[in-house]
């Protein structure tokens, strides 16, 4: 009896090979290659040597047409009743499109997605939820909460969507055909399986053909799909990148557990722009979306050394967010440079400038700079801010003086010679702050230069002089 050919495939990026390595030839990766049954290639295994896969089939030429020639109509999206997921979506959900939302577990996706069905049932359009981790009751009782919620949190269909707790491929896609819902959400991608393979649920195998199935009953029928996916410990959407690059739109929700604020990114997007983000807060009835995010994170500024309000933009919206720093002496060689919400390799370069051009020293102190609210400031609009608020810690000065009433803003790109960068939406930022009453704002065109962003934001004293000299 013949054996069964087989290969290794990198559940990281799909790459195959015929033998098992430790690392993935692909990407580097290790301990990702899994076997799998290969894909039948008819008698013989391959096609002919030197005929092609057009000449083997006999299929005849296409005929290209020229782009002025092809007509666009214009697609009525499905507005969600959440503005903020539309806003990243670019307008809403679009029919007939893959859209694959991640996020860490218990971080709100599915509490999310049921918000979603419930405004689209309550508006008349017809839904399918389809459910694989979670029993048909468990979703019952967080819809329950939704139900009971109140403004933007309720979503008064949320018990008038169907549900259909199944992981079988081929139920789910005959169901899908027979329903013929507008809007489908699939929790999630991982946990469906096509018994035609043999890989277990979750493989790279099973993901791809679930994703492509998926994705000829979206087009075909014009459903508007939404798949979960899972992430990695690195907060990586976990399975193959064929994945990414199969559906339309790509979204990621992002926050901490712990902490009350979420942010809903696009990571990738056909029908609209990636640099939008919506935000949103865990309450006890779902999640309600922070129509004016930059009043919440001002109001609860800390007035004290190492504190500042940083002028971010999120996509096209201007948001106002508190940097906090501390700086302790260390008792450790080298000391600890701790960073959240920002990149960490951004505060070592932030740090050398200080030492170098500001005259403030920090080798020998543990820095610990962190963004409020679970927000990530990868811009370089925001290293202004951590100077600052780093400076402010280190001399213990609170910025704008003790008597200031509102925080300092600011923002701007710090460069390796110690001068102030400008950065996109200058004036919408300063608008937004001008909006909010912060009145002394540093950015690049008040300063040149660190230390004249230093004296500005930071009042003079005797203890920030013996820094500044030392």
């Amino acid at each position: 009896m013949a054996r069964a050919t087989t290969v290794h495939v990198c559940s990281a990026c799909g790459h195959e090979t015929p033998r098992w390595m430790g690392r993935c030839p692909g990407c580097g990766e290790w301990g990702t290659l899994t076997e799998e049954r290969a894909p039948g290639r008819g008698s013989g295994g391959r096609p002919p040597r030197g005929a092609s896969r057009a000449t083997a089939g006999g299929a005849p030429p296409g005929r290209p047409t020229p782009l002025r020639d092809v007509t666009a109509p214009a697609v009525p999206r499905l507005r969600t009743g959440l503005g903020e997921v539309d806003r990243v979506l670019g307008g809403g959900l679009v029919p007939g499109s893959l859209v694959l939302l991640g996020g860490s577990p218990g971080i709100g996706k599915s509490t999310l997605l049921n918000t979603v069905l419930g405004h689209l049932q309550g508006a008349g359009h017809a839904t399918l939820y389809v459910s694989g981790e979670e029993s048909a009751a468990q979703v019952r009782l967080r819809a329950s909460r939704l139900v009971g919620g109140e403004g933007t949190a309720g979503a008064p269909g949320a018990l008038d969507v169907p549900i259909l707790a199944e992981t079988d491929l081929a139920t789910i896609v005959a169901t899908v055909e027979a329903e013929r819902p507008a809007v489908c959400v699939i929790d999630s991608v991982q946990t469906m399986s096509d018994p035609d393979l043999s890989g277990a649920p979750g493989s790279v195998g099973q993901v791809r053909e679930v994703a492509t199935r998926l994705m000829d009953v979206a087009k075909r029928l014009d459903v508007a799909m939404i798949l979960v996916g899972h992430v990695t410990k690195d907060g990586a959407l976990a399975g193959p990148r064929v994945l990414e690059h199969l559906v339309d739109c790509v979204l990621q929700f992002e926050g901490e557990r712990e902490r009350t604020y979420r942010t809903l990114r696009a990571h990738k997007n056909r029908f609209g722009s990636t640099n939008e983000a919506g935000v949103f807060e865990m309450h006890g009835v779902g999640l309600v979306e922070v129509l004016d995010p930059s009043a919440r994170f001002v109001g609860e500024a800390t007035r004290a050394a190492g504190s500042v309000v940083l002028c971010a933009m999120e996509g096209t919206r201007p948001l106002l967010v508190e940097v906090q720093a501390l700086a302790s002496p260390s008792e450790i060689v080298p000391p600890r440079r701790v960073c959240n919400g920002i990149d960490r390799n951004r505060l070592a370069l932030v740090l050398a400038v200080l030492g170098r051009h500001a005259g403030i020293s920090t080798g020998t102190s543990d820095v610990f700079v962190n963004v409020v609210g679970g927000v990530r400031a990868d811009e370089p609009g925001a290293d202004l801010a951590v100077a600052l608020a780093v400076a402010s810690a280190v001399r213990g000065v609170v910025p704008g003086g003790e008597g200031a009433a509102l925080p300092v803003a600011c923002f701007g790109e710090v460069g390796l010679t110690g001068e102030l960068r400008g950065v996109a939406h200058a004036d919408r930022r300063l608008a937004e702050a001008r909006k909010f009453g912060l009145a002394t704002v540093v950015e690049p065109g008040s300063a040149a230069t660190l230390r004249a962003a230093l004296r500005m934001a930071l009042p003079s004293s005797r203890r920030g002089s013996d820094d500044a000299r030392r």
